[in-house]
């Protein structure tokens, strides 16, 4: 059997904070707000990934009260999630994602975040492709305000 799912998430930017995306460390002045590393990209993918499985979401698993998880690099709940899926026979696929960002440009760090992103999900990197766009300067993330991402995955109950 394989099953499709579907990740969207969202993050403001805020001052004071590091900017981590793909579990890549991002050089500015501007990081995401979150009860973790607020890696929008790697969120939106776990989320993808358990809703493929019937699991839930992140909120359910990695609560924003749980002190667990606070600042914890999103690494570490992708290979989380992974497990989970495994415990319940789902082994990943692929993952396609795009990052929604006025800044920063991300084609220098893309190949550093699809390595990352690959190595959480214990994936080879050709299974894991990363887009980035801009939203025109429109909204919220065209204001610069924030930054979202969108994945959609495959997972399989066969081992790939």
């Amino acid at each position: 059997m394989i099953r499709v799912g579907i990740g969207y998430d969202v993050h403001r930017l805020v001052r004071g904070r590091r900017l981590v995306l793909g579990g890549v460390g991002i050089p500015g002045e501007l990081g995401l707000e979150g009860h973790s590393d607020a890696d929008v990209l790697l969120h939106a993918i776990g989320d993808a990934l358990l809703g493929a499985a019937g699991l839930g979401d992140l909120g359910q698993h990695f609560p924003p009260g749980d002190e667990r998880w606070r600042d914890a690099p999103s690494t570490l709940l992708l290979q989380e999630i992974v497990q989970l899926l495994a415990a319940k026979g789902w082994h990943v696929v692929n993952v396609d994602a795009t990052l929604i960002a006025e800044w920063p440009r991300l084609e220098r760090f893309r190949e550093a975040m699809r390595s990352r992103t690959a190595s959480a999900l214990g994936l080879p990197v050709e299974r894991v492709s990363l887009k980035a766009t801009t939203n025109e300067r429109l909204g919220f993330v065209g204001r610069g305000e924030g930054i979202a991402a969108l994945a959609v995955v495959l997972v399989t109950d066969e081992h790939t």
